[in-house]
């Protein structure tokens, strides 16, 4: 069903896109059967159990460098990315996806090496974000209010089910992607109500592609941030908003095994950059805090619902709480 999906937009695509981008790099010695090779390929990762993200990646990844060059001459593709204003991350997830193809059809090249970039991540206030969810129509605000709440990636989002919704235990099941974990995560009434505006017409709840969808948020980000006046609104991304809630999750807990469980990260290390990212940005955080102190387990309870966090307890049993002000 993938590669039938695909093989059609790829024929429609590939001479409009041919013609519509004059300022690239034009192909030489363009082989005609560059469409099936590619699609042989995929229909090959799909077959070695590869995800389904990683195969639509690489589809469309190689498509678009058939579409400026031979493919099937790795010095013709090097020169293309040479010339091509990406970004290295861009440029390296490309080469290494071709490297596979190349494989494929019984070829190797000297591989270009990029620079890796290290970008500090934009975090957006939660004001700014909730402006976004607030502007978009119904679909668009479900997506961002889940990313907001769950801290999915898209690709998590876009395979959510309605199965997967417990709307009695107002949890939610997300299937991870890119060797992540699964990870059932606490959501909201909020999120639930607007979920459930949707239309059900099949088994998953955002029907829609990958593509239009991030389309449609990029002009509702910009729509928004001129009617806002606030230019920091075009530096949010939907991955902003995974970066967004693992930096206030740990500057919730301080805990970072709880930034990685919530994440679905298989790697610790992956994680640590929230505790970078949480101390520049609160580095001037008064750190105030309400304390309260008490012996009786059902009055630690009330503390602990309206958002008291445990700290210790000392020699004669008192346990002490806090509560950012």
């Amino acid at each position: 069903m993938l590669l039938q999906l695909h093989y059609g937009i790829l024929l429609r695509s590939w001479g409009r896109f041919r013609c519509t981008n004059q300022t690239t790099p034009q192909p030489t010695n363009f082989n005609t059967t560059q469409p099936n090779s590619i699609l042989s390929y995929a229909w090959q990762l799909q077959k070695d159990g590869k995800a389904e993200e990683t195969v639509q990646t690489a589809l469309l990844r190689l498509k678009r460098i058939a579409s400026l060059t031979n493919i099937n001459d790795p010095e013709q593709v090097k020169a293309t990315l040479a010339t091509l204003k990406w970004k290295n991350s861009s440029k390296r997830q490309v080469a290494v996806i071709y490297t596979g193809y190349l494989k494929y059809i019984g070829k190797t090249w000297n591989a270009p090496k990029y620079m890796k970039e290290n970008p500090i991540a934009f975090i957006p206030t939660e004001q700014e974000i909730d402006s976004l969810i607030s502007a978009g129509r119904t679909r668009t605000s479900a997506f961002l209010q889940l990313l907001k709440e769950t801290g999915a990636r898209m690709g998590e989002a876009m395979q959510l089910k309605w199965i997967d919704i417990d709307e009695q235990r107002r949890t939610i099941h997300i299937t991870a992607e890119k060797g992540s974990n699964d990870r059932i995560l606490p959501i909201s009434n909020r999120l639930i109500g607007m979920l459930n505006q949707l239309p059900k017409k099949n088994d998953k709840v955002f029907i829609t592609r990958k593509h239009s969808l991030r389309v449609t948020f990029e002009k509702l980000r910009e729509r928004t941030a001129t009617k806002l006046n606030n230019p920091r609104l075009n530096a949010i991304h939907l991955h902003t908003f995974r970066h967004w809630k693992g930096t206030m999750e740990y500057h919730k807990t301080k805990d970072i095994i709880h930034v990685k469980t919530i994440l679905g990260h298989k790697k610790i290390e992956t994680t640590m950059i929230y505790i970078n990212l949480e101390n520049a940005i609160f580095s001037n955080d008064d750190n105030e805090y309400t304390c309260k102190a008490t012996k009786d387990t059902t009055e630690a309870t009330k503390l602990i619902e309206i958002g008291f966090q445990y700290v210790t307890t000392t020699p004669d049993n008192l346990m002490l709480f806090r509560k950012r002000k």
